[in-house]
């Protein structure tokens, strides 16, 4: 499929057609692919795709949400709507591995479906969307993506930030402390991975790995939430 139907039929998808495509194919182009020329890759939108959607889960939140919900529940709220797993998943919806140019080592070592980079385009894309038709067209195709009110207001939705889930676990015993070690890291095949483990007063009660260290605690943040008893995604 040619680069310009393989828009085409990325903007269906977000439901957007873009003024100036130039601004897509800018925010799936990844830094291998752009020789590390940072102009040319998507890492400056993504800078601003991030603030952009933010600003969007916050004004969705506090419009939608009573107004007996708490800042610090606010928060607790978009961090779960905003984080990298969160985006991932969004970005799987999509396919959106798909439409990436990545350079031939990434792509060789699985970068189509790397949960960082993915995140990180689907970051840039909100910033195109912003910046070819506004505010409120970003706006729009975000919420596509986010879940419905009812069901952030149900508590069922977590989008797999786990830690926060653990948090909020631990935080019913206040003399409780959390903490997160990277035990190991490789990088092997042109693919890095890290290893952590996830303590509660200095004791192990989790470990898990991936692609990244955020990656990685939310693995074993995973474990720890499952060993005691709570359900999973």
């Amino acid at each position: 499929m040619s680069e310009f139907k393989q828009l085409a039929e990325l903007e269906e998808k977000i439901g957007y057609k873009f003024k100036n495509r130039e601004y897509l194919h800018h925010a799936m182009t990844h830094s291998s692919y752009s020789g590390g020329k940072n102009y040319e890759c998507n890492e400056r939108l993504e800078f601003l795709g991030d603030a952009v959607l933010q600003l969007a889960v916050s004004r969705y939140l506090f419009t939608n949400m009573q107004k007996t919900v708490p800042e610090g529940g606010l928060t607790k709220l978009r961090a779960s709507i905003v984080c990298e797993n969160a985006l991932y998943t969004f970005s799987k919806r999509i396919d959106l591995g798909k439409y990436i140019l990545l350079g031939k080592g990434e792509e060789q070592s699985g970068g189509r479906d790397r949960k960082s980079i993915l995140s990180d385009a689907f970051e840039a894309m909100i910033a195109a969307v912003y910046l070819d038709g506004g505010f409120d067209e970003a706006q729009k195709m975000i919420l596509r993506f986010v879940p419905s009110i009812e069901a952030i207001k149900s508590g069922k939705v977590r989008l797999g930030d786990y830690k926060t889930v653990l948090q909020e676990i631990i935080q019913q015993n206040p003399e409780e402390h959390i903490s997160y070690e990277v035990e190991e890291f490789d990088e092997a095949h042109n693919r890095k991975t890290f290893k952590a483990a996830v303590l509660l007063n200095g004791q192990v009660i989790g470990r898990g790995q991936g692609g990244s260290k955020k990656e990685s605690e939310q693995a074993a943040a995973k474990e720890a939430v499952k060993l005691m008893g709570y359900e999973t995604d």
